[in-house]
């Protein structure tokens, strides 16, 4: 088996250091930290039963444990279409709260101290992981999701890449520029004071009940996608139109007594919380253009909400 990048590890004491960059890893393939701490658990898993012979001939463990964890996610991706066909209403990659935010927010410590054994604590927030370039990676196929992350985030080359995917390094490349082309696609993230004026302005309105205020604050093409997963109600289907969206945010609050709005980062770029008592009940994310919200991705599945907890 080939290894993967040029790994830190040169023996079996250094491999309990690689599990921050496979967490890392596992999550952009697979937008669940659940599902991406399982994958590098799977990983360790296959190493601890290799014989110590083997382990010892293995000179960059590290490289081969990216390997190993890139290979079960792309058997994963491979079997997830099956699985979100089955999902209930759409499906959203999950959250990811600022914990050093969370800390120094006025005493309101909802998400709890970081922990270095929790998967989400691990994960570095930068451009790789906003929900909207999460969203895009959605509608790549598992090998150029692999092919793209593997090469054009993290830097490895294709000719271990390819190992990964079983295929040739030349074709490796097409791959990932197939992928690169649909992330162009999507427009550039705006700054992230200049998104921050706009979200706290639709945290504003939203409170106010101001449905005209929200109006202007919205693309008139903007949609809202909700992911309840069958375990909370919500729409099921993307609401589209700014108008449309503005009217249902407004109803939500109707029906929401006592529901507080926090100004947070979600997943790096700025977002708003819902909770109520204390309990987070809602993570929602933006995507901005010239001033006015063109998306919002709203999660409220419980499963996906578990590392905005408060603790204890």
């Amino acid at each position: 088996m080939g290894t993967v990048g040029p790994g830190t590890g040169t023996g079996t004491d250094g491999i309990a250091g690689e599990r921050r960059q496979l967490i890392n890893v596992a999550y952009r393939l697979l937008g669940s930290v659940t599902e991406a701490e399982d994958a590098v658990q799977d990983a360790y898993a296959r190493w601890y039963r290799l014989p110590r012979s083997r382990q010892e001939e293995i000179l960059s463990p590290g490289a081969w444990l990216t390997t190993v964890t890139s290979r079960i996610c792309l058997d994963l991706l491979g079997s997830a279409r099956a699985r979100r066909e089955r999902y209930v209403g759409a499906w959203l990659p999950e959250p990811l709260p600022n914990r050093t935010e969370w800390d120094h927010a006025g005493g309101t410590d909802l998400a709890g101290p970081a922990d270095p054994a929790d998967p989400a604590d691990q994960i570095v927030l930068d451009e790789s992981v906003a929900m909207a370039f999460l969203v895009v990676l959605e509608s790549m196929t598992p090998a150029e999701r692999v092919a793209f992350i593997l090469h054009d985030v993290f830097r490895y080359p294709f000719a271990e890449i390819a190992d990964v995917l079983g295929r040739t390094p030349a074709a490796c490349k097409q791959l990932a520029a197939s992928a690169r082309r649909r992330v162009s696609v999507a427009r550039g993230p705006v700054t992230a004071t200049g998104q921050a004026d706009v979200v706290r302005q639709v945290k504003e309105a939203w409170e106010t009940k101001d449905i005209a205020a929200l109006v202007g604050l919205l693309n008139p093409a903007a949609v809202m996608t909700a992911d309840g997963g069958g375990m909370v109600g919500t729409v099921l289907r993307p609401v589209e139109g700014g108008t449309r969206i503005a009217q249902y945010m407004v109803a939500i609050a109707d029906k929401a007594p006592g529901l507080e709005l926090l100004e947070r980062s979600v997943n790096g770029v700025p977002g708003l919380v819902a909770q109520r008592a204390g309990v987070v009940m809602t993570v929602a994310s933006f995507d901005v253009s010239d001033g006015r919200v063109t998306r919002i991705w709203a999660v409220r599945n419980p499963q996906k909400l578990r590392p905005w907890a408060r603790e204890g």
